[in-house]
């Protein structure tokens, strides 16, 4: 599955999307266990220790944000379209 990453997580990631193996499970937070196996320092971006989302991380699944579904529980087919955005700042 391909994962759209922004931000800093580009920085982490060198890219600005990753492909993640969909053997790895079919739910957001098995794309993103798998992601952060590939890419470690991405574990303290996206989560707290009780395994919830930091402040504005947002994952959206074909443009929908997953909060509005169920969240990390969320069900992920092959074809959809993964996106991992980290906190914006601006003004």
């Amino acid at each position: 599955m391909k994962v759209k990453v922004f931000a800093n997580f580009r920085e982490i990631c060198q890219a600005k999307s990753v492909e993640v193996p969909v053997d790895s499970g079919n739910r957001v937070i098995d794309i993103l266990e798998a992601l952060i196996q590939m890419y470690p320092a991405l574990d303290e971006e996206i989560f707290t220790p009780e395994r919830t989302f930091k402040p504005f991380v947002h994952v959206f699944l074909n443009g929908r944000n997953v909060i509005h579904a169920e969240g990390l529980q969320t069900r992920v087919l092959e074809d959809d379209q993964f996106a991992l955005f980290p906190p914006v700042a601006g003004g």
